[in-house]
């Protein structure tokens, strides 16, 4: 899934190169991916696009006061061409949801890959129209180590892997970044929220701050087709299931869930204690 700073790579890969242009053509294909219908996506014809932006996981396109807003979920991509296809689409054929075209006949196609279709765009007036966005939590780089550790405080017992990537909480944060922020502040992703002392408070707002700035710094400049791939070259424990840590050598572990799963470090993050596979628990019950 893009997270924080893969959709921030977007934006700014698309404010360099859809800014000032008009929109010719915005066509869906998945008609269960467009979440909004007034005012209806035909209203971005000919309209001329100001500003490209990111709140959270959302891209948002803002063209003469309406808002295109995009959020990839989990299987969702953006895929520009320099001389993109004016051909139609045929809905519910392909993995192709939406296909946009600009006057100088470049644009992008969303696509979605898997059965499980998440991937959601929307047409609106103002940004706080969309749900996901009017629900988000402070972005990251806006939080400051005060506002972060009362955050943490309020969650109670909540484990700091969910406080993480709960975007209502804080937003951008998915199950890849809390992974890599965990393992960089040496921390379990089970322990609870508000059972931090001052110093691991600092400890984790720093590898917050530190991970995905520097994830940002990586994706800058890349191609929109390149970001999956640096994602994932990036990563020092999530998606590296019986990999060497990179800090210590021990053999980076997995806890799977019903449709996810978490990487870590027993070595570098619990004290050398494996967590418990809360999926093959239930099986040996």
């Amino acid at each position: 899934m893009p997270e924080l700073p893969e959709v921030e790579s977007l934006a700014g890969f698309l404010r360099e190169r859809a800014v000032g242009r008009a929109i010719v053509r915005a066509d869906i294909t998945a008609i269960s991916a467009l979440k909004t219908y007034d005012p209806p996506i035909s209203a971005l014809t000919g309209l001329l696009i100001d500003d490209v932006s990111r709140h959270g996981k959302f891209l948002d396109l803002e063209a003469s006061g309406v808002h295109l807003v995009i959020h990839l979920a989990r299987a969702g991509w953006l895929r520009w061409r320099e001389q993109q296809s004016t051909g139609l689409v045929r809905p519910g054929k392909g993995p192709i949801a939406l296909r946009l075209i600009l006057d100088d006949e470049s644009g992008f196609d969303l696509t979605e890959a898997g059965t499980q279709k998440k991937l959601a765009v929307y047409v609106v007036r103002t940004i706080n129209e969309v749900p996901g966005i009017a629900k988000l939590g402070p972005d990251p780089f806006l939080l400051s180590p005060e506002g972060f550790a009362e955050i943490l405080h309020e969650a109670g017992r909540v484990q700091l892997k969910g406080v993480l990537r709960n975007q209502s909480v804080i937003a951008g944060i998915g199950n890849a970044y809390s992974d890599e922020i965990l393992h960089v502040a040496k921390m379990s992703p089970f322990k609870p929220a508000s059972n931090l002392s001052d110093d691991e408070l600092q400890e984790l707002y720093t590898a917050m701050q530190e991970t995905l700035r520097d994830a940002v710094e990586r994706s800058k400049g890349l191609a929109a087709q390149d970001l999956k791939s640096e994602k994932r070259s990036g990563m020092r424990v999530h998606g590296r299931k019986g990999e060497k840590c990179p800090v210590c050598g021990d053999t980076v572990r997995e806890v799977s869930f019903a449709d996810s799963s978490l990487q870590y470090c027993a070595t570098c993050q619990t004290g050398g204690k494996p967590l418990a596979d809360r999926r093959l628990s239930k099986l040996l019950k």
